[in-house]
């Protein structure tokens, strides 16, 4: 297919990637020129703006910060919709609010696009192998259409229902990962205090019922101190956020949640946004009285 990409930053950039490796023609626009120029060099082509990429396009994938930046890009001045043709599929794979994400589909097919909320679960390591989880709300016959472009990108794809439903389970993701980070870094500076090798602890947790890929992968993590982002703690906040306002509008309690948003501000109050997620652990250990473990 002839498909756009606008928003090549940690994870935008191998999503990008993969799509050439696949076999498809790729244009490519982004706010700094230096990310553009990776693309280009394996083979996309630059344009000057989202406009120009989707006047190349078929479908437009787009992964920036926030729902303010999906719009710009989408409805803005020189956006996609600018240069869209009629029938054109923007497939959104930021984080947004479900409701952010219904309002823009619902304008998007004012000017002829329609638009597909696809989030993504498994980081920058699962942006480069191409082993995503994809979460896909919006029109089921668009879905089919750019099916080949999600199988370039991710291993699970899953139509979960009608435009904002992708947003609504990557919201259930961020709260079972959002509040299992801390709990695993609550677990690991526990046994720390408590005189027993956290490794220990770790390995033998894994061959039981509290097994899960988080402890099984943040947890070595953490106990290697390897804070090095693959998903930044100030995004992970902005989630938490998208998740405890459509739990508020719901009359919906997430207490556990609400909890882990909490830590993950106290990360951006103890200079910590930039690093990791699992830097959570510092937090903890902080709050325990050893300022000396933090590095």
């Amino acid at each position: 297919m002839n498909v756009g990409f606008v928003g090549l930053g940690l994870m935008g950039r191998p999503m990008a990637l993969n799509l050439l490796k696949a076999g498809h023609a790729v244009s490519v626009w982004a706010r700094r020129v230096d990310s553009v120029q990776p693309l280009v060099d394996a083979g996309a082509t630059a344009c000057a703006s989202p406009a120009a990429v989707a006047s190349r396009s078929e479908a437009v994938v787009t992964i920036v910060a926030d729902a303010p930046d999906v719009e710009q890009i989408a409805l803005g001045a020189d956006g996609i919709a600018d240069g869209a043709a009629p029938g054109l599929v923007m497939i959104d794979m930021s984080t947004i609010a479900p409701a952010a994400a219904k309002a823009l589909s619902s304008r998007l097919a004012e000017r002829g696009v329609t638009m597909l909320d696809a989030p993504v679960s498994g980081g920058e390591a699962g942006a480069i192998a191409g082993s995503l989880t994809i979460m896909v709300g919006g029109d089921e016959a668009a879905f089919g259409r750019v099916r080949p472009l999600f199988e370039a990108m991710g291993r699970s794809i899953t139509y979960i229902g009608a435009s904002g439903a992708g947003q609504v389970a990557k919201a259930c993701n961020q709260v079972l990962t959002g509040v299992g980070i801390a709990s695993v870094a609550e677990a690991m500076n526990f046994a720390r205090h408590s005189g027993v090798d956290p490794a220990a602890v770790r390995e033998v947790l894994t061959g039981g019922l509290a097994n899960s890929r988080i402890l099984e992968n943040h947890a070595a993590r953490m106990l290697a101190r390897n804070f090095a982002p693959g998903f930044k703690s100030w995004m992970h906040l902005k989630d938490m956020r998208i998740v405890l306002d459509e739990a508020h509008r719901l009359n919906v309690a997430l207490p556990s949640a609400a909890v882990a948003a909490q830590l993950y501000a106290a990360m951006g109050g103890a200079g910590l946004a930039e690093e990791d997620s699992v830097a959570v652990l510092k937090v903890f250990e902080r709050m325990g009285g050893n300022p000396e473990d933090i590095t």
